[in-house]
């Protein structure tokens, strides 16, 4: 188990380091201490490397990019109607930037941040520790955050990034990954071959600017039916024949487990798939193409692992508030695991 550093590039003056950590099998996940971002996670498949995860090669490309590809996303993921929250009765305006809600933190958050990495190893994984000073006159969130964002690789080809955060003052706090699939071979022009899978029966219903109502939907029978593996390609298919619609960004409430997937992706040939473990009940998709926004297919599949969005205005969906001096706790975990 090894974690080598290296200079990824250079942003507004400051160095961008590139953490890599490799396993005893040859697995191997990078990390950037700019947005914390998920850069590549692959594997050894037949003597060959096999990306899993989307990724870019260079730092100008994840500057350049409004995806948030692979980046860390608070302090809270998604979107807060009208970007007004109340803590204590005491209300709180936050930055807009999409139709007028708040969205992934704002142009101050997570993702835009550059952290502070120190490595690890032990005798069965490896990773990285990233850590940062938030104060609320930068994010205009309450109360200064102190976040330290740790990402390990173990030796049975398992990513874990665990978010660990203490407040001022009360606040928010629902972060994520921003991480984008394609678990194909080739070229991965298309994620038409990868299948889908999510444990969860229902879908948060949602407004015309894709802020929930409140109001949870069945998916059973419909083109948001992934309780069973569904190519996406034939889910995109179903889901224009039904309303028309041209792509999935949807909110499903999952069962929160270490031992049972929330969701899973896969190629369809079952050469390989993806296990997602996570601690909360949402989890946010989006199919993307990111590297032709005019492309007719898409390449990249998100999968935001939270609480159900916008729960500060939705007490059913859970509480996402992170009390004053309180150190909160929350991860998620990816496996791979080879086909037979």
């Amino acid at each position: 188990m090894t974690v080598a550093v290296e200079d990824f590039g250079s942003q507004q003056g400051t160095i961008i380091k590139r953490f890599v950590a490799t396993n005893q099998r040859g697995t191997r996940m990078a990390v950037l201490s700019l947005g914390a971002t998920w850069q590549e996670f692959s594997v050894l498949e037949n003597q060959q490397r096999q990306q899993l995860i989307f990724h870019y090669d260079n730092l100008a490309a994840y500057v350049a990019t409004n995806s948030q590809l692979g980046k860390v996303i608070g302090r809270v993921a998604g979107r807060i109607k009208d970007g007004q929250v109340t803590l204590n009765g005491q209300p709180y305006q936050l930055e807009t930037t999409e139709k007028g809600n708040a969205i992934h933190g704002g142009t101050h958050g997570f993702s835009t941040l550059n952290f502070v990495g120190q490595t690890f190893e032990t005798d069965s994984s490896c990773g990285v520790i990233l850590t940062r000073e938030i104060p609320s006159a930068l994010d205009q969130y309450p109360g200064d955050l102190t976040l330290s964002v740790t990402y390990t690789l173990s030796d049975a080809d398992e990513v874990t990034i665990e978010f660990t955060a203490k407040s001022t003052a009360d606040t928010l706090f629902n972060p994520t990954n921003h991480v984008y699939w394609n678990v194909t071979d080739g070229q991965k022009s298309s994620i038409e071959q990868q299948w889908l899978q999510i444990n969860g029966t229902q879908r948060a219903e949602l407004r015309a600017d894709k802020t929930p109502t409140g109001q949870l939907l069945p998916v059973a029978g419909s083109a948001y039916d992934f309780t069973k593996a569904k190519a996406l390609g034939k889910a995109l298919q179903q889901l224009a024949t039904e309303n028309g619609g041209t792509e999935f960004d949807d909110a499903y409430q999952v069962q929160p487990s270490a031992t049972t997937p929330i969701a899973m992706v896969g190629d369809v040939g079952g050469k390989r798939h993806v296990e997602i473990f996570s601690e909360r009940n949402g989890l946010v998709i989006y199919t993307a193409n990111l590297t032709d926004s005019a492309a007719p297919t898409y390449n990249a599949l998100a999968t935001e692992a939270q609480v159900l969005p916008d729960s500060a205005h939705h007490a059913q969906f859970g509480s996402i508030v992170l009390p004053a001096g309180v150190t909160a706790s929350t991860n998620i975990r990816y496996r791979y695991v080879a086909g037979k």
